[in-house]
């Protein structure tokens, strides 16, 4: 079977099968695209003669009128008289007094948090590992239930909350959940 030859049968576009009609017809520019160009083109020579045309036009100098000027001694310029006051919260604000109010910041105590707590002591060194691979220190407590014994993996103390808050975030961040804050006990 002899090869066909792909490429010069799609040099040849008056025979081309696989354009149609209408793909030929769309091949020329619509008139919206030439007017718009026309309407740009006008535009630009617009300008550019408009440019041209106040090249050699000298600008006018304005006078204005000083009233009421007063002449310094060091530099002999007039300067104007500088304005009247409108308003008088300026005096009023120097002379006013500010009242301080008193507030106490209550301390909520050292704070804990905890992250898990698990029936058998394995699930909770897991944890615990995971949480040391976030930079952080944790430790198990082991908590006596009514019916069997609980390891509780825990964070802190802390002295501030928002610290407490930090390390939660920190933890969130590397797929560490269900942390929760509380006042250490």
């Amino acid at each position: 079977m002899a090869h066909q030859d792909y490429v010069s049968r799609a040099s040849n576009k008056k025979n081309n099968p696989y354009k149609g009609k209408a793909d030929q017809q769309n091949s020329a520019m619509p008139l919206k695209v030439k007017f718009i160009g026309l309407v740009t083109l006008a535009a630009i020579a617009g300008f550019s003669y408009f440019l041209w045309s106040i090249k050699d036009q000298k600008a006018e100098p304005v006078n204005v009128p000083v009233a009421n000027t007063r002449v310094a001694a060091s530099s002999k310029t007039a300067l104007p008289e500088p304005p009247k006051e409108k308003w008088a919260y300026r005096k009023e604000l120097e002379s006013k007094e500010i009242e301080v109010g008193q507030y106490e910041v209550k301390e909520g105590g050292p704070y804990k948090m905890q992250c898990g707590s698990f029936r058998t002591r394995k699930q909770a060194e897991v944890l615990k590992a995971n949480i040391a691979f976030t930079g952080l220190e944790s430790f198990i407590r082991k908590a006596t239930g009514t019916s069997s014994d609980w390891y509780q993996v825990r964070l802190g103390p802390y002295a501030r909350k928002r610290l407490a808050e930090k390390d939660k975030h920190k933890l969130k961040s590397n797929s560490v959940n269900g942390c929760q804050i509380s006042n250490w006990q």
